[in-house]
C-alpha cells in the first residue's frame, strides 16, 4: 500500500466523490496521511475556546435528508452479472445468467415487492439500516482482527506538546468540546459543498438556516449544497458493543458522566461531565490524568480485557459469568464510560509498529467493544481503534478532524504545566474485579487466542517514492483505479486467479445512510492484469490503453 506524508492525520485514505443528487460516495483504501490542518474559517483563543459554534444548527438537515432509493430488481441483476462475468468460463457464465433471469422473473419479482412494501412502511430511516446493523451484531468473529479499525493521528505541529500527559488531556478536553458541540446543536452539520467558494459562507448559512427543516435539503441541493446524515455520532459517546448468543446488541447510556482509562490492564474511571453536563474544570482532567500515570500498579495476572478479544459467542458466556460473580457495577461502569482512554507504557518506534498499536494493540489495555478508544503512547502518539458497528469511518475522521485542529490550536494545557494534587485521589476510582477461577481459565485462554491471532495477522507498509496522484491524473488515469488494479494484480500473482474484490463507498448522503458495496473486478480489470503479468509482451501504448479501460 502506498505511504504519502502531509500534515494531518494517519489512518485510512478515502477518495470521496459525489457528482449530482443520488449518486454515492466511494472509497478506496489506502494507508496515508490525511490532511486535517486546513484552517475552516473559525478563530480560536484561549485554553477555553473550544469548537467555533455553528451558525446552523447541528441537525438542522437531518429530517429532509433523502431516503436512500430500491434499485430496479433488473438493474441489480445486471450489476451482478457483470460482476461474475470476469471470474467465470462461458460455461459457468451462461448457467449463472440463466439462473439470474429466471429468479428476475420468479422468485426475485415477489422478493422484491416485498422489499418495496416494507421500505414503504419505513418512511423513518433506511430500507437496509437494520439489516445492515444486524449483519455486523451478529458476527460471531473476534472484532480485534475483522471489524475494529485503526486511525491514526499525526504528532502535535508543536513538538513540546506531544508528551503524554500533555497530549492526553488537551485531547481528552477536545472530545468533551466535541461532544458539548454535538449534544447543545453547535457543531457544525457535515455538509458536502461543491462549490465552497459559494455556498460554504456566512451569507449562505444564515439564509439556510430561514428554510423550514422540513425540506431543507432540496432547497440546498439546489445550489450544490448536499448534507450528510449523523445520526451515527448519537452512539459515538457512551456506547459499547455487548456480547449475546447468536448476536450482540448495542447499549448507549447517554447519562452517564464518566471517562474509562486504561492503563498496564488496569482500569479507572473519574466523571469529566458534572451534573448538568458540562465539563468539569481542565485542571482536574488534568490531575487525575498525572494521578493515573504515577500510579505503578502491574499488568494484573488476569487481565480482563483480553475478553474482549474472545469470539463472541464465548465472551457472551465469559461476561454473563462476570455479572454472575459479582461484577455488575464495575462492568456497567466500563460499558457506559463515554469513551476510552488507552495510556500504554511503550513509545512507537516506527510507523509499522505504530499501525500495530492502532489495529490491535497488546490486547490487555484496550477495551474493543468500546465505540472508541482514544491510545495514547508513551511518547504522545496518539490513534483510535474503533468497533465498526455502531458508525462508519466518515463519521469517525469528522471527529478526528475536529479534536486534532481543537487540541493543537485551543491547547487546554501547556506543556511542564503542573496540575494541583489534592483531589486527584478521591475523584479517581480504581475497578477491581472479582474473578474465579473459571474466569481466569476464560481470560488466559483468551490471551492464548488473542496472541495466536497476532502472531497470523501481518502488517507491512510499503512507502513507493515515484510520483503519485498527481501523475496518475495528467496520465488520465484514476488513483482509486490504480490501488484496486494493483490489489487486483498482486492477488493474481500470489495465487494465479483473478478474485472479486470489495470496495465500499459511503451513502452518508441519504438517511441512515452506512456504506455500500462496488464490485471493482470486471472484464476490462482482468484483461489489464492478464496482460500485466508479462509486459514485455505488449506495447507501452496498448498497456496505457488497458489501464484507461480499467479506470473506475
Amino acid at each position: 500500500m502506498a505511504l504519502s506524508q502531509g500534515p494531518g492525520l494517519l489512518g485510512l485514505l478515502f477518495r470521496h466523490q459525489l457528482g449530482r443528487q443520488g449518486r454515492p460516495w466511494r472509497r478506496s483504501f489506502g494507508v496515508a496521511f490525511w490532511d486535517i490542518g486546513r484552517d475552516t474559517g473559525g478563530k480560536r483563543s484561549g485554553a477555553d475556546a473550544g469548537l467555533v459554534p455553528s451558525i446552523v444548527p447541528t441537525l438542522h438537515y437531518q429530517d429532509s435528508l433523502p431516503r436512500l432509493p430500491i434499485p430496479r430488481l433488473e438493474d441489480s441483476i445486471g450489476r451482478y452479472l457483470r460482476a461474475q462475468k470476469p471470474l467465470l468460463t462461458e460455461d459457468q457464465f451462461r448457467r449463472t445468467e440463466e439462473f439470474s433471469y429466471n429468479f428476475q422473473n420468479g422468485l426475485g419479482k415477489e422478493l422484491h415487492e416485498m422489499l418495496v412494501f416494507h421500505d414503504q412502511h419505513s418512511q423513518h430511516t433506511s430500507y437496509i439500516s437494520d439489516v445492515w446493523l444486524n449483519s455486523y451484531l451478529g458476527r460471531r468473529h473476534p472484532p480485534v482482527f475483522n471489524m475494529n479499525v485503526g486511525l491514526a493521528f499525526q504528532p502535535d505541529p508543536k513538538a513540546e506538546y506531544n508528551e503524554q500527559l500533555t497530549r492526553a488531556t488537551n485531547m481528552t478536553v477536545s472530545i468533551v468540546r466535541f461532544l458539548r458541540a454535538f449534544r447543545t446543536g453547535t457543531l457544525e452539520p457535515e455538509v458536502l459543498h461543491i462549490y465552497p467558494e459559494k455556498t460554504d459562507t456566512k451569507f449562505f448559512k444564515n439564509g439556510i438556516c430561514w428554510i423550514p427543516k422540513s425540506f431543507v435539503c432540496h432547497v440546498a441541493s439546489v445550489f450544490n449544497v448536499y448534507p450528510m446524515d449523523m445520526s451515527q455520532n448519537f452512539r459515538l459517546f457512551s456506547t459499547s458493543r455487548l456480547p449475546k448468543l447468536a448476536q450482540d446488541k448495542l447499549l448507549t447510556d447517554e447519562r452517564a458522566k464518566h471517562l474509562l482509562v486504561l492503563r498496564n490492564g488496569n482500569f479507572y474511571i473519574f466523571n469529566i461531565l458534572q451534573s448538568d453536563g458540562t465539563m468539569i474544570q481542565i485542571s482536574e482532567i488534568h490531575a487525575n490524568l498525572k494521578h493515573i500515570l504515577s500510579d505503578e500498579s502491574p499488568v494484573p495476572d488476569f487481565p480482563l480485557a483480553y475478553l474482549t478479544t474472545e469470539k463472541r459467542d464465548r465472551w457472551a458466556q465469559l461476561r454473563q459469568a462476570l455479572l454472575d460473580n459479582g461484577n455488575q457495577e464495575a462492568l456497567k461502569k466500563v460499558e457506559t464510560a463515554i469513551f476510552s482512554l488507552c495510556l500504554d507504557e511503550l513509545p512507537v518506534q516506527d510507523l509499522e509498529q505504530f499501525t500495530q498499536i492502532m489495529l490491535y494493540g497488546n490486547g490487555h489495555n484496550r477495551w474493543y467493544d468500546k465505540s472508541f478508544n482514544l491510545i495514547l503512547t508513551k511518547d504522545g502518539s496518539a490513534a483510535i481503534n474503533f468497533e465498526h458497528s455502531w458508525g462508519d469511518v466518515l463519521t469517525m475522521l469528522r471527529f478526528m478532524k475536529e479534536v486534532f485542529q481543537d487540541s493543537t490550536e485551543a491547547p487546554a494545557v501547556r506543556p511542564q504545566e503542573v496540575p494541583p494534587t489534592a483531589g486527584a485521589p478521591g475523584a479517581v476510582k480504581k475497578l477491581d474485579f472479582h474473578l474465579n477461577d473459571s474466569l481466569k481459565a476464560g481470560i488466559a485462554t483468551a490471551r492464548a487466542n488473542y496472541d495466536m491471532g497476532v502472531r497470523t495477522f501481518l502488517v507491512k507498509l510499503v512507502q513507493f517514492q515515484k510520483e503519485g496522484k498527481r501523475f496518475l491524473k495528467q496520465e488520465g488515469i484514476s488513483p482509486d483505479a490504480m490501488i484496486q488494479l494493483a490489489f487486483q494484480m498482486a492477488f493474481f500473482k500470489i495465487k494465479g486467479q483473478i478474485a472479486a474484490s470489495y470496495e465500499p463507498c459511503s451513502t452518508a448522503a441519504y438517511k441512515h445512510g452506512r456504506t455500500e458495496v462496488i464490485r471493482p473486478t470486471s472484464i476490462h480489470s482482468k484483461d489489464c492484469v492478464l496482460a500485466f503479468q508479462r509486459p514485455s509482451r505488449h506495447a507501452v501504448a496498448e498497456l496505457k490503453d488497458l489501464l484507461l479501460r480499467s479506470r473506475l
